[in-house]
């Protein structure tokens, strides 16, 4: 089976972008109680860094992305499963694994803004991310190669 990074990466890279873009937008919208006020209070802190940082964010982090979930999304096509169940089932390993990415990136951060935005949010961020897994899941099984 083709790797997500060959799949996604290519001509369907900017797809990908516009539809994952929607996921953290839906994610963010979604989100209620104390969380949810300081989560979209730093989102909307991080969109205002300048216009379009979201999307260059999600193009700058997309291919780390593409490879990280690729060992997830190579198990279910072993397993002949749907890609997309088998995240939300995988969903702790996928937050493991995307987190280790933007852990690293917010480190390097230029911004200031952005560090302590991410420094703010990222003892909830697990379970944020885990949450977003049945969106992340039907994106791969819309983009994707069908693995079931």
């Amino acid at each position: 089976m083709a790797s997500l990074s060959e799949q996604l990466g290519g001509d369907k890279r900017q797809q990908v972008i516009d539809d994952a873009c929607k996921v953290l937008d839906a994610e963010v919208a979604d989100k209620g109680g104390i969380s949810g006020i300081a989560i979209k209070g730093a989102y909307k802190i991080v969109q205002g860094v300048k216009p379009g940082f979201i999307r260059e964010a999600v193009d700058g982090l997309l291919d780390d992305f593409l490879k990280a979930l690729d060992p997830l999304y190579q198990e279910a096509a072993a397993k002949k499963v749907n890609a997309g169940s088998y995240l939300r089932d995988n969903s702790s390993r996928m937050a493991d694994s995307l987190l280790s990415i933007t852990d690293g990136r917010a480190q390097r951060a230029k911004s200031q803004v952005v560090r302590g935005a991410y420094d703010k949010l990222r003892p909830m961020a697990k379970k944020q991310v885990e949450a977003a897994a049945p969106r992340l899941g039907d994106l791969l099984n819309r983009l994707a190669a069908p693995t079931a």
